[in-house]
């Protein structure tokens, strides 16, 4: 396979490391939107489909990486990802790495600094949909990493995404705004969860809880800029909705779910941070002085 790492940088080529059920969306994005694509996968088998709509099959990941200015990897978890690089470490100088696998920020680190070792541009990409999402106007994307790269194939990159942000020169950044996002996504969906028990017990639909509490619930969202503030000031007091009005209303969620036999666990946890805080002298601050807890703030000199 010839190197085709000169191709016109309107539509670089791409080669995509990793045919999973992402990598293969990956790949399909690039070659839907005109750039010449290579495709590897530890199962050769993998890269039919692919093939077939005008990829070109690298036999070797050297030939993979030979084959573009940008190598995307995307495989399950960092170490994968950097053993199947470190086979061909000398072939990357002079290229740019996406590297689009969920791990940590430290492995995300490890990989960084590895591919700088070898001569080799870094972006870091969070995927925030499903591998049906690639493509979407509303899709996330959250890169972090080298500036040049970004901009260099930024056309590329939006054809993954709708949304695609260079948030920092970081690439660790990326990797923690996903998580902040799946971690408030959680907790989301296990209040509404343990919400839902509630209702059924009492033989309430949760849609129809919906229908009738939209406002209310969509409300909740409208509060988060205000706890950031608070939180990034580290000023946290607060005329209304002081934690001391908080206390009772969770005391009431633990004590109903008890009687009704639902688990309390969630509210339970709720319940013992604001009269911990409360305890503290925080009565009258904002919710946002529970970011202590999490933080062990209260415990640093």
């Amino acid at each position: 396979m010839s190197d085709t790492s000169e191709t016109d940088d309107t539509r670089p080529a791409v080669t995509v490391i990793g045919l999973g059920e992402m990598g293969s969306a990956l790949a399909t994005a690039f070659l839907d939107g005109g750039h010449p694509t290579t495709v590897w996968n530890r199962t050769p088998h993998k890269a039919d489909a692919l093939v077939s709509k005008g990829a070109q099959r690298a036999e070797t990941v050297r030939e993979a990486v030979a084959a573009s200015p940008l190598v995307v990897v995307n495989v399950k978890g960092n170490t994968a990802a950097r053993e199947i690089l470190e086979s061909e470490a000398d072939a990357l100088a002079g290229r740019a790495v996406l590297n689009l696998t969920d791990g940590t920020s430290a492995e995300v680190t490890a990989v960084a600094e590895w591919a700088a070792e070898q001569g080799a541009q870094y972006l870091h990409g969070q995927i925030m949909t499903i591998a049906p999402g690639i493509g979407h106007p509303d899709a996330v994307v959250f890169y972090g990493g080298a500036k040049s790269v970004y901009d260099r194939f930024h056309p590329a990159l939006q054809l993954l995404s709708g949304r695609a942000s260079l948030i920092a020169d970081d690439p660790r950044a990326p990797v923690l705004y996903g998580m902040a996002v799946h971690g408030t996504m959680w907790g989301t969906l296990n209040g509404f969860l343990h919400a839902a028990a509630l209702l059924s017990d009492e033989g309430i639909q949760a849609g129809r809880f919906l229908e009738d509490a939209t406002a209310s619930v969509s409300a909740l969202l409208s509060f988060l800029p205000s706890i950031a503030e608070a939180i990034d000031r580290n000023e946290h007091a607060v005329e209304y909705g002081a934690l001391k009005h908080h206390l009772p209303s969770v005391e009431d969620l633990v004590q109903e779910s008890r009687a009704r036999g639902i688990n309390e666990d969630l509210p339970a946890y709720t319940l013992a941070l604001v009269a911990k805080a409360v305890a503290q002298g925080h009565a009258n601050d904002n919710y946002s002085r529970l970011i202590d807890h999490f933080t062990n703030s209260q415990n640093r000199p």
